[in-house]
């Protein structure tokens, strides 16, 4: 199986299920309120959801794959800002550069392939 498709599908399914939870999970209850944006939850909710359907359904619409990696990325690069201002360390700080690295993988990726 090529790294490519790995990579998108697990992305996309990560943010399938990060979305999700931003509505249901109590942690992510708590973690928003941690970072002062827990008007923000079920908006970063959507948007992940959203991108991780996007990823998927980009392997058939590649515009639809640019736009949702590009977000995603931005959402991601955003988190890793908000984690640096509460000064959380690396460990906690990792898993949103680990995604936001993955996508701006995937959108460099399919942008040269796009061209």
């Amino acid at each position: 199986m090529k790294f490519d498709f790995i990579l998108i599908i697990f992305s996309g399914l990560s943010f399938l299920i990060f979305g999700f939870l931003c509505f249901l999970s109590n942690y992510f209850k708590y973690e928003f309120k941690r970072y002062g944006l827990n008007n923000f939850r079920k908006i970063t909710g959507f948007f992940q959801f959203a991108g991780g359907i996007g990823l998927l359904l980009g392997f058939f619409v590649i515009e639809l794959m640019l736009i949702s990696s590009f977000g995603l990325f931005t959402l991601m690069f955003l988190g890793v800002c908000v984690r640096l201002k509460i000064n959380d360390g690396f460990i906690r700080t990792s898993p949103a550069i680990f995604y936001m690295l993955i996508n701006l993988y995937i959108f460099y990726i399919k942008i040269q392939a796009y061209n």
